[in-house]
């Protein structure tokens, strides 16, 4: 009975939500309907402001074209004009010259007639009517003037509304995870001339594969990218992957997404390790404060507030957690060595991680260290850890140390210092967080896991705590960083 009461059960809330889907889908429909309505509106105000910007043009064009044709048309009458007075001048005095010619016929005496027709031969000789072109100086013709559509108006008639962008594809071979950065590219499947620019979306995930429908975090997006590649810079990691995809726009309408991909962000997530830390240290999952008092003070404190508030101790700060009882049965360092180790170790692989700290932390060291340390050991002082020591006091210096060896690096002090670790190969190298300038490499076989490690040497005379918090980190030097923020307390 029990079994058919909950299979009913499991159906009626199957329903339920398969309702709830349809009227959720019911309601994007009418949304959907609504919007391609005012995008109609929209598209058909875009088509008339076009056509009236077209028209602008062509107005503009026939007015400068007439005026054209009007300064021609001026031009050749202007020059017809003044060859026509030159023509009716010479034909005054051709006119003159005939009549006088005409009067000589009758002079009798020879001597008078040879005197007469020699002048009229002179002004015959320089008349001007016998040096004038007949010819006219310009053409009546305006065909020069004419302008041919026939090509405007093949590509008027062509005309076509743009075609929607089709899907980009991602070239994952080519994409690259490297120093809290993700270069993602891709390419068009056929030649796109007109595609404006790109949009890029990328989200978080913890799955590998194709996105998943529920429990995904929003997508980001990067807007207007003019290349095919696009670089994803100053990322914090706390997943394992990130799903990316693209979208091709040009000046009117957006294309598809691309088919989203998933790239492997190898993310190596460790917290401070509160068994490994000095008595003084009071250490939880993501920071360090210093307690003089060895923990005994604490207890009290945290004892009186819980009677006072509540019967039930806060998850996060409760004294009776496992950490809580391994940290009351061992405590690995003493003395000296106020200790954080990270809670997981490097076995094998490429690692890198950060370690900033603000302007008045005065003296730390930043490292790795084998997995089992003497309870005394300090950072660079054993043949089983090294590290960079950065001291702030007096004068600033830094230096690498390694099995209680110190060799001093000219270099300045850098806002945070970068440790990437190839354990297979052998390398240790600290980097500057922000410029990625090298530092200072060991190279070694190491024979034993490594843990990341940090250690305050120095202590502030007027303060009795510092902090530390781990934010995340990643295990590939081509992958994502890790943040570890250190802060002094006042």
């Amino acid at each position: 009975m029990d079994e058919e009461r909950e299979t009913l059960q499991r159906i009626v809330s199957a329903l339920v939500n398969k309702k709830n889907e349809i009227h959720s889908f019911i309601d994007m429909l009418k949304q959907t309907i609504s919007n391609i309505q005012v995008n109609s509106s929209h598209a058909i105000s875009e088509l008339d402001e076009e056509f009236d910007g077209l028209c602008s043009v062509l107005h503009e064009m026939e007015g400068s074209m007439v005026n054209a044709i009007q300064q021609e048309e001026a031009r050749k009458i202007q020059a017809l004009e003044d060859q026509q007075k030159q023509c009716s001048c010479a034909l005054e005095n051709s006119e003159e010259l005939l009549e006088l010619a005409m009067k000589s016929l009758d002079i009798n005496n020879p001597v008078e007639l040879l005197e007469a027709a020699r002048q009229i031969k002179d002004r015959v000789a320089v008349a001007s009517s016998f040096r004038l072109s007949l010819e006219p100086e310009v053409s009546d013709s305006m065909t020069h003037m004419m302008v041919d559509f026939t090509l405007a108006k093949q590509m008027l008639q062509a005309l076509k509304f743009l075609p929607v962008p089709k899907a980009p594809e991602i070239d994952v071979a080519a994409c690259l995870v490297a120093d809290n950065c993700i270069t993602i590219s891709w390419r068009m499947p056929d030649e796109e001339s007109r595609i404006d620019h790109f949009v890029l979306e990328y989200r978080k995930t913890n799955f590998d594969g194709p996105p998943r429908l529920e429990g995904e975090q929003h997508w980001e997006l990067v807007d207007y990218i003019k290349a095919t590649q696009y670089t994803l810079s100053g990322l914090k990691f706390d997943t394992k992957y990130m799903n990316l995809r693209v979208q091709a726009c040009n000046k009117a309408a957006a294309g598809e997404y691309s088919d989203p991909v998933t790239l492997e962000t190898k993310a190596f997530v460790f917290s401070l390790d509160s068994t490994s830390s000095h008595v003084n240290l009071k250490v939880e999952d993501t920071y360090v404060e210093w307690d003089s008092t060895g923990g005994k003070n604490q207890e009290k404190i945290k004892g009186k507030e819980n009677k006072n508030r509540s019967n039930t101790a806060s998850p996060n700060k409760s004294t009776n957690s496992p950490r809580a009882s391994a940290r009351a049965s061992q405590d690995r360092f003493a003395g000296e060595s106020y200790t954080v180790l990270g809670d997981t170790a490097i076995e094998s692989g490429q690692h890198y991680w950060e370690v900033r700290a603000q302007k008045d932390c005065k003296s730390y060291s930043v490292g790795v260290m084998y997995k089992n340390p003497g309870k005394f050991d300090q950072l660079g002082k054993t043949n089983s850890s090294w590290c960079i020591h950065i001291n702030n006091w007096l004068q600033a210096t830094l230096s690498a140390k390694h099995n209680n060896k110190a060799k001093t690096l000219d270099i300045p002090i850098p806002d945070g210092i970068g440790v990437y670790c190839d354990f297979d190969g052998g390398q240790l190298s600290f980097y500057n967080a922000s410029s990625k300038a090298l530092l200072h490499t060991f190279r070694t076989k190491f024979t034993q896991p490594l843990l990341p490690g940090f250690m305050d040497l120095v202590w502030w005379p007027h303060s009795d705590h510092w902090i530390a918090g781990a934010k995340c980190c990643e295990n590939s030097f081509r992958g994502v960083k890790m943040d570890w923020v250190v802060q002094q307390a006042a």
